[in-house]
């Protein structure tokens, strides 16, 4: 009875993935990787940089004491 239940629920996902959902296209798909690529481009800039300037700034804070 369960194993009915499991191939069911498969073949259920199986018709909603075929048939229900709207999948990207190439060119969807070709933007979004740009657009993830930019952003983590950026995040990783400001992230270097606030390393940078705490850095500088706990160098400076040291150098005081």
């Amino acid at each position: 009875m369960a194993k009915n239940k499991v191939v069911q629920y498969c073949v259920e996902c199986y018709e909603e993935l075929k048939y229900k959902v709207t999948w990207p296209t190439w060119e969807e798909l070709q933007n979004s990787a740009i657009v993830v690529c930019i952003a983590s481009l950026i995040i990783a800039l400001v992230v270097f940089l606030m390393d940078i300037s705490f850095e500088n700034l706990l160098k400076l804070f040291y150098n005081l004491a």
